[in-house]
């Protein structure tokens, strides 16, 4: 299988990226933002960080670099296209998904790990993940997930909801909501399931001994589903 992730100025989640992907059995190639075309590849990523120091607002001006028009194309041909954190900010700035991530409730940048559970696994990405609930590291200042009552509504007749914040035992509540999201959401698909914008960071809980693998149950599951 074959991966890209899209480096940004101003990314720093991309080398993570790179080692988690490469760890699983992805063929992973780095891609500068301003390159007029994209390898080859069965998986996009749009990886964390603060593209263009989240200049005017995060992820509005990588979502106008000269890449995305191919990373448009290729979600739009049904190519998967995974954007974590600052990558699912640039994903909602492009149209490719719903809604848009405001500054977090309490107006603090939040470093710590989250429990998320699962809410949809008719897709790729969680399609025979055997956990319901990882735990996940975030990292943000911008990750209050919100939109309209009528995208709110389509989202869910469409369940594209796919991760939601929770404690350790899957209740959701106000308690396991560490920015303020709507309705605990931590991440949400585009209508067709193949494009995936998420807040928290499996590349970065990987390694038991340094600090989880839920990451890894993310990533193994991902490629299996690819193969």
């Amino acid at each position: 299988m074959k991966s890209s992730v899209i480096i940004f100025p101003g990314s720093n989640c991309d080398r993570d990226m790179d080692v988690a992907l490469t760890k699983f059995g992805f063929k992973n190639k780095m891609v500068w933002h301003n390159e007029s075309g994209l390898p080859k590849s069965d998986l996009i990523v749009l990886p964390g960080g603060f593209s263009y120091g989240d200049y005017l607002r995060c992820g509005s001006i990588a979502s106008k670099s000269r890449i995305i028009k191919y990373v448009v194309e290729f979600a739009n041909s049904g190519g998967l296209v995974l954007g974590i954190c600052n990558g699912f900010q640039i994903l909602t700035e492009t149209g490719l998904l719903p809604g848009v991530l405001q500054q977090n409730k309490y107006l603090n940048f939040i470093c710590k790990n989250v429990y998320i559970k699962i809410n949809d696994k008719k897709n790729k990405y969680f399609k025979n993940i055997k956990k319901g609930v990882l735990e996940l590291h975030i990292a943000h200042n911008e990750g209050n997930y919100f939109c309209s009552k009528d995208e709110l509504k389509l989202i869910k007749d469409n369940n594209q909801i796919a991760v939601k914040y929770c404690d350790k035992d899957g209740n959701e509540n106000d308690e396991s909501n560490p920015n303020g999201a709507l309705e605990n959401i931590a991440g949400i698909f585009n209508i067709n399931k193949n494009i995936l914008g998420m807040m928290p960071h499996p590349e970065r809980m990987i390694d038991k001994y340094l600090s989880g693998d839920d990451g890894s149950i993310f990533f193994q599951n991902l490629i299996g589903n690819l193969k």
